[in-house]
């Protein structure tokens, strides 16, 4: 096969009316945190259990079409032998990778940030491929600040996504393109949404010029909210207009699918903000879906408890909500299905 015709499988695979990207791909500093929160130890072996716990997850697919794992995971088995991403690829959700090597501040800048794992990333993709990784991600943050961002900080971000896509795409890698706007701030709807449309008019600008094919590309942007220290949040309807209205400015209709990232959204704030941008969804020529972590996670945690007496529970309370999720991509999610 052509390099053009694993990506357009890939896409096909991933992209369709109903399902959505579970993203497990926490860094180790990260999942030892929510490890934390349930009092369990943030072990290789733990690790291993809780992931082989997500991807084994009966009729996970019907929900969930791809997943992002860490690096670690790509080698990792279930408790049969079998190994991860074959777990995954049984139910039809694609495995994906995590590529980038986390963030350190931007030189020349103020409160800025940058990602860091370009050299050595096509080595590094040919061999995730062979393992069964077919999609990758690298994720560049945006704070919202007085000053941020600055022109150098969207150039320089900007510049980072299209050159990880180019390589990703050159080795038949479908690339998710993540430009995270921080919730963290007191900023308002007003000046996330200005943020954002400077964000995602820098990252394309750049797509074009590394000859990014739009087609064969995910993108994962944030939505439009309110800073997370202010007192009252927005409600669905301002979330999904705010959003579908910067989208409509920025985001070429070749893409084919938006799936957002929950960036800090309580698991049900999410759904129901997913809900109200699938009821605006004749407005967009994209798919709008979903590659959420926390917001897919935090109830499986919660039910889980490090025990594997709780497997069962924890399975369910992930279906849920993937469930839900796929139900708010059609716009028909009432708050009345999360007591079913």
């Amino acid at each position: 096969m052509t390099v053009k015709t694993d990506l357009q499988n890939t896409i096909e695979d991933m992209v369709d009316e109903k399902r959505g990207i579970l993203a497990a791909d926490e860094s180790s500093p990260t999942i030892a945190k929510r490890f934390s929160a349930i009092a369990t130890e943030s072990t290789e072996e733990n690790r291993r259990q809780y992931r082989s716990l997500l991807l084994s997850t009966p009729h996970l697919g019907d929900y969930i079409s791809g997943v992002i794992l860490f690096e670690e995971t790509l080698a990792q088995r279930d408790n049969m032998g079998t190994l991860l991403t074959e777990v995954a690829s049984d139910q039809r959700i694609v495995p994906g990778i995590k590529v980038d090597k986390g963030k350190g501040p931007l030189p020349g800048s103020q409160g800025e940030m940058i990602t860091y794992g370009l050299d050595g990333l096509e080595e590094r993709l040919i061999d995730y491929k062979e393992q069964g990784a077919r999609f990758a991600k690298w994720r560049e943050v945006y704070p919202i600040a007085a000053h941020t961002p600055s022109p150098l900080g969207l150039k320089a971000n900007a510049e980072m996504l299209a050159r990880y896509a180019s390589t990703c795409q050159q080795v038949g890698i479908v690339p998710i393109v993540e430009p995270e706007v921080l919730m963290n701030g007191d900023h308002d709807m007003q000046r996330c949404e200005e943020v954002i449309q400077q964000v995602l008019h820098s990252v394309f600008h750049a797509l074009h010029q590394h000859n990014v094919i739009l087609e064969h590309m995910l993108l994962k942007p944030s939505m439009v909210t309110p800073g997370a220290t202010l007192s009252s949040k927005a409600p669905p309807h301002e979330v999904a207009e705010a959003t579908l209205r910067v989208l409509r400015r920025t985001v070429p209709a070749a893409v084919p699918s938006i799936n957002f990232l929950s960036g800090g959204q309580e698991a049900i704030e999410a759904t129901e903000n997913l809900n109200a941008l699938n009821q605006l969804r004749h407005k967009a020529p994209w798919q709008l879906s979903i590659s959420y972590g926390r917001a897919l996670q935090q109830p499986c945690l919660k039910a889980w408890q490090g025990r594997q007496e709780n497997v069962a529970a924890a399975q369910a309370a992930l279906l849920k909500r993937a469930r839900l999720n796929s139900i708010a991509r059609q716009g028909e999610y009432n708050s009345e299905l999360e007591r079913q």
